[in-house]
């Protein structure tokens, strides 16, 4: 199986999280995040927060859940981002499933990720997109605020390369910058997956920065 695309549930999950975000004042990035983990039906979406962050983002992946009937979690560092996270999603009318840790420990218990949402400026995001473990139906990885100067020179395939398939990479000016990849489905195996003869390609369209993977 695979991750496939519902436009009907990425269209409710947007309406909804326009609603939703009104309180905050902010626009465009929730509402794309939420209508992409709504649209692609994910099952387990996590992000990463931390204090003093925006709340508006993660409030779009808990209208999403809704409809997607997964389960939304959030990795903080501490305590302390741990207590004004659940706050802020109570005064949003959002549920909170909180993990306090490292990336190596809040992401031990967290397998099958089809939805992950990092954010550039913490100084570990890269970290962890490298621990996370990601769904056999494959994922769709969100880093926001990539317009921040400890994303400039952040490559998809340094973190993933060996590890997943990437099947396509885009950059959107919205909010902040949002880099996105979408990895591919794994397992499903067979005698021909066995044989080995087929190989990817990595392009890089000069014009809009978007690296594609073709197999040949």
């Amino acid at each position: 199986m695979k991750l496939v695309w519902s436009p009907e549930s990425a269209s409710k999950a947007f309406i909804d999280t326009v609603k939703s975000c009104k309180l905050f004042n902010e626009s465009s990035a929730a509402e794309l995040v939420s209508a992409m983990a709504a649209g692609w039906n994910a099952q387990l979406v996590v992000e990463t927060w931390r204090r003093g962050g925006s709340i508006a983002a993660s409030v779009g992946l808990a209208v999403a859940t809704q409809h997607s009937g997964g389960r939304h979690i959030c990795v903080v560092p501490d305590e302390e981002s741990k207590a004004d996270y659940v706050e802020a999603m109570r005064e949003s009318g959002q549920p909170s499933d909180v993990v306090v840790g490292r990336p190596e420990e809040a992401m031990e218990g967290l397998e099958g990720i089809d939805f992950l949402v990092v954010d550039c400026r913490r100084n570990d995001f890269a970290r962890i997109l490298t621990v996370a473990r990601l769904g056999h139906r494959g994922a769709v990885l969100i880093c926001k605020n990539a317009s921040s100067r400890a994303a400039n020179d952040f490559r998809w395939r340094t973190v993933l390369d060996g590890k997943s398939r990437i099947v396509r990479t885009v950059f959107l000016p919205v909010g902040n910058g949002l880099h996105i990849a979408h990895v591919g489905a794994t397992g499903g195996g067979g005698a021909a997956a066995g044989k080995g003869q087929s190989r990817w390609i990595k392009h890089i369209d000069r014009r809009s920065g978007e690296e594609i993977v073709i197999r040949k």
